[in-house]
């Protein structure tokens, strides 16, 4: 079955970076678009990147210039690095798989990012 594990979240200072990672196992990877999401406790989840299963990358408005999603297909792994990091950036982090032909979805289990000010 597919398995996502988000790992490299903590705490950081605002202006400080992060990178995060997520292993992918159990799908065929270069199939998959891969995005990140972001939730903070009373919000929806909402978007923050996606990257095309051809290396397209997208942004949310509030992230563009500050983080910059990435993957590496030989291993399976997509990133998140994450820079300029702002007290409202602190959420728990998600990745979600997408694969581009059947349009079925996974999700990790999170990873939490915190920006103290």
């Amino acid at each position: 079955q597919v398995q996502l594990v988000e790992s490299g979240g903590g705490l950081v200072q605002a202006g400080g970076s992060l990178r995060l990672s997520c292993a992918a196992s159990g799908m065929t990877f270069s199939n998959n678009a891969m995005s990140w999401f972001r939730q903070t406790p009373g919000k929806q989840r909402e978007f923050v990147a996606r990257i095309s299963s051809g290396g397209v990358t997208s942004y949310a408005d509030s992230v563009k210039g500050r983080f910059t999603i990435s993957r590496n297909n030989a291993k399976n792994t997509v990133y998140l690095q994450m820079n300029s990091l702002k007290a409202e950036d602190t959420a728990v982090f998600y990745c979600n798989a997408r694969n581009i032909w059947s349009s079925s979805e996974s999700w990790g289990q999170g990873t939490q990012v915190t920006v103290s000010s």
